[in-house]
């Protein structure tokens, strides 16, 4: 089988698609959420990429899970209540630990519905960019279940807990421009312009030294939970690796002298 995630890669920005438009690229197993979890890993290890871009093929960036299998009781939703929940936490829980983790800026490219779990893979992103066709939808109640891999956490965080508890309680659907009104994604264009216009994006964050971003978006995320004298503690212990990095040393020249930084990731 062709794999779920399809990866090219310009300069310093990657692109993975995720590649099963027949299902609507609903994670249904867990060969795909290790493909996740390895693309993350890999990506952090390798300190020529920096900016990712994550896009879908087909109408829908992703349905979420598989109802077919949760009709069916198989799968990661097979077993008795203590296999569903281990289930859960050594599946697809692995993938918001992964891109928690992951040092590389992410941006994700919404090119349909992004539907239960499929909009809390959006939420895992670091930006988020809109076609005009782009839904989303906290949308576990709808069957009964609850928001399991993470939403409760991220959808506040990113619109706040009044418009993230009307979405995950109701399970309604809001168009790209309610979306935008509510800080989900950052900007909307044309479905055609969607991947141009999130790879311009990531192509600004890799304009910038790579340990400064990737240092940048951990104190963003670590920020979530800590109160300021521990965060400035941390932010000096950064700042102190980034004065030391050779490629700060070649921006600074580069400011200085008026011209285009030539970037070694280090």
């Amino acid at each position: 089988m062709n794999p779920f995630l399809v990866i090219e890669r310009q300069d310093a920005v990657v692109t993975a698609t995720l590649n099963r438009p027949e299902d609507r690229n609903a994670i249904s197993n867990a060969e795909q959420i290790a493909e996740i979890v390895d693309f993350c890993a890999d990506m952090t290890r390798d300190r020529s990429v920096r900016a990712i871009v994550l896009a879908a093929n087909g109408s829908a960036f992703c349905a979420g899970g598989n109802v077919k299998l949760m009709r069916d009781k198989a799968g990661m939703f097979e077993g008795s209540p203590h296999a569903i929940r281990d289930a859960y936490r050594a599946g697809i829980q692995a993938i918001p630990r992964a891109l928690y983790d992951l040092e590389v800026p992410v941006v994700a490219a919404i090119n349909g519905p992004a539907i239960g779990a499929g909009l809390d893979l959006a939420c895992m992103c670091d930006v988020r960019i809109a076609g005009r066709s782009a839904r989303f939808a906290e949308s576990f109640v709808k069957l009964g279940i609850v928001p399991g891999d993470g939403g409760a956490w991220l959808l506040p965080r990113i619109i706040g807990m009044a418009n993230a508890s009307l979405m995950t309680l109701t399970g309604d659907l809001i168009d790209a421009d309610q979306a935008l009104a509510w800080g989900l994604v950052s900007q909307i264009v044309d479905d055609d312009d969607l991947l141009a216009a999130s790879r311009a994006v990531a192509g600004r964050i890799a304009a910038n030294p790579g340990p400064a971003t990737r240092l940048a978006k951990r104190l963003l995320r670590e920020g979530q939970d800590m109160k300021l004298g521990p965060l400035l503690e941390l932010s000096a212990a950064f700042q102190a690796l980034a004065h030391h990095s050779e490629d700060h040393a070649e921006a600074v020249s580069a400011f200085l002298e008026k011209r285009p930084p030539v970037l070694n990731n280090r």
